[in-house]
């Protein structure tokens, strides 16, 4: 799969409504993913926000987006 131009109407840090859209599940839903940390995020202004790389690791757990740094 070419990851190059996958979700590339989205900017590079979704809110909330992005994510319901890309996983079409409601708000409670996404909003347990982000508590329990199933979809990894961060606090910006007292809002969740979730870098898109973070949303394509829950999406696809078997691949590699990051290389670690050695």
């Amino acid at each position: 799969m070419e990851y190059k131009n996958f979700l590339t109407e989205y900017d590079d840090v979704l809110s909330i409504k992005d994510i319901m859209k890309i996983l079409k599940i409601g708000r409670n839903k996404v909003y347990e993913y982000l508590q329990n940390g199933t979809i990894k995020s961060m606090m910006i202004a007292g809002k969740y926000r979730v870098p898109k790389l973070y949303l394509l690791e829950f999406m696809y757990p078997d691949m590699e987006f990051i290389k670690e740094a050695s």
